[in-house]
């Protein structure tokens, strides 16, 4: 990736590998599988590498490609001076957001900071009489996606990037995002998998996304109430940038640099 020094690209590819676990891949390193469990060791690599299965003990479980694919949103961010901090909503054990403040110390970045939002009690139960394509939604059940601030924080210090640049916001995004305390944003992560998550991240912040800033979609191919809530969001608002392929899931597109279109608040869900 064009932009880094070839020390700091060796020291993120490392980085990426080790916050996938990547190198306990079959050594009972503990991790659940969406589908029938693979037999063979390359089978494993490649469903970690996409962000198909859910690492025992990793820091993330969006896989090599999506990482790969934020370290080089913000690379570009700084490279082009787009304005603003970065922010992910839904962290799990915090492994993105541990990338994104590596990148920034990498480049020597001094002067944006990582938002890191979450509940840390895991996802709401659904509320279909407000945001109907989640009835039926079940992630409030699953204990797993429910990982402490402190474990977050934890992991942090474990790879010495836990520092005055990365800051938290811990509670349901309906009550933390709308006051968020940052003025501008040049990456948006969006990973709540509900509509409602998904909806209320957008809402609270598109605004605040600088022109050539990157909004991107951690669940979109995953989750169809995630689809849903970014193809209404961007239907209402009017937004024809591309929106772009990361895998097989993940989704991104950039705010024009030029703003003609007018961002109208009044869109509700």
């Amino acid at each position: 990736m064009s932009g880094l020094p070839p020390h700091a690209e060796h020291y993120l590819d490392l980085l990426r590998l080790t916050l996938t676990d990547f190198h306990r891949i079959g050594q009972g390193d503990g991790s659940r599988f969406f589908q029938p469990e693979p037999a063979s060791l390359a089978e494993r690599q490649a469903l970690r590498c996409a962000g198909r299965d859910w690492p025992g003990q990793g820091e993330t479980m969006i896989g090599l490609e999506r990482l790969r694919h934020l370290q080089s949103v913000i690379v570009t961010a700084v490279a082009e001076a787009v304005p603003g901090d970065i922010i992910e909503t839904g962290v799990w054990r915090g492994g993105a957001c541990i990338l994104a403040r590596a990148v920034l110390r990498a480049l020597s970045v001094t002067d944006r900071t990582v938002w890191v939002a979450d509940s840390f009690a895991g996802l709401p139960p659904p509320r279909p009489h407000l945001y109907p394509a989640d009835a039926g939604d079940s992630h409030h059940r699953e204990t797993g996606l429910a990982v402490p601030r402190a474990e977050v924080e934890a992991n942090f210090v474990k790879y010495g990037l836990m520092d005055r640049q990365v800051r938290f916001l811990e509670g349901w995004f309906s009550d933390t995002l709308p006051a968020a305390p940052m003025a501008s944003l040049a990456v948006l992560r969006l990973d709540g998998d509900m509509y409602e998550s998904t909806w209320v991240a957008l809402d609270a912040l598109y605004d605040r996304v600088s022109p050539g800033g990157f909004i991107i979609v951690d669940d979109f191919g995953a989750v169809p109430a995630c689809r849903a809530a970014v193809e209404t969001f961007r239907a209402r608002r009017g937004i024809d940038a591309p929106l772009e392929e990361i895998d097989w899931t993940g989704r991104f597109w950039r705010v024009p640099r030029t703003m003609a279109q007018c961002h109208d608040r009044s869109g509700q869900s």
